[in-house]
């Protein structure tokens, strides 16, 4: 499990200081999101207007005091609104307690802004029976001083039916236990024909949700799906985005 709850916590190893580049798995060099960088190798994400799209998901009750609340990851996408963020159902089901999300979010600042969920997206499978096959969810956040979110940092294109592995991704999310974001590029994998996989050390509990994003800055995967993201820091999971995906973003986007 990728997340922290804040009802249940699962303990997960902790990262201590700053992340190590370790666990070089190829000397390639990939070509996704922000630019150029070593496969499979995890480090501090840097700060910068397009990395601002990823933030973290907070309990409304954190909105003043940002600190160590956040509990898992999401991105603003594109839609015609301006006002849609992506993330893992199971970060936002389970409970109606209202929620924040602060793109751009590091060591307790708020850059962007504090942004209230208005609205949750989720798969009725995901609903029913939690089906794994289904962990993804939208959600909604109200303006913000008369502006939407996506016209303050942006958003990247949700796609569908992407092919796995084709291209590197980078995936970029929060560990409940630090207070910036971390990075990774690699190129994903079938685990299954409704799951991915991808080999990228230290994401540990808090960044299910995180996008999964080419080089064409489109949103190809999320952080979720099995074992809600994966069991092991160095192996993480997404939904394969087909048909039903598609499906709920048109519902979330109509």
């Amino acid at each position: 499990m990728k997340r922290i709850s804040r009802i249940s916590v699962t303990s997960r190893p902790a990262l201590l200081g700053a992340v190590v580049m370790l666990a070089l798995t190829s000397a390639s060099v990939a070509a996704a999101d922000d630019g150029p960088g070593p496969l499979g190798v995890t480090a501090d994400a840097v700060a910068t207007a397009r990395a601002a799209r990823v933030g973290a998901l907070f309990g409304a009750d954190r909105a003043n005091r940002l600190a160590g609340g956040h509990f898992c990851t999401a991105s603003v996408v594109h839609s015609p609104r301006g006002d849609l963020i992506v993330t893992a159902a199971h970060c936002v089901s389970g409970s109606d307690d209202d929620l924040v999300f602060v793109p751009g979010y590091r060591d307790g600042q708020a850059p962007y802004g504090v942004w209230k969920v208005t609205r949750r997206f989720l798969p009725d499978s995901w609903a029913t029976d939690q089906d794994e096959d289904s962990d993804l969810a939208f959600a909604t956040v109200a303006d913000l001083g008369g502006r939407a979110i996506e016209q303050v940092v942006g958003g990247n294109r949700f796609v569908t039916g992407a092919f796995t592995g084709a291209t590197a991704v980078t995936v970029t999310g929060y560990p409940d236990s630090r207070e910036v974001p971390i990075r990774c590029t690699n190129k994903p994998r079938q685990q299954s024909a409704t799951q991915q996989r991808i080999y990228c050390p230290a994401f540990t509990g808090g960044t299910s949700g995180s996008p999964w994003i080419n080089g064409d800055h489109q949103v190809v995967g999320v952080l979720g799906g099995h074992e809600e993201g994966g069991a092991t820091d160095d192996v993480s999971y997404s939904v394969v985005l087909g048909a039903q995906a598609g499906e709920l973003y048109r519902d979330a986007t109509n």
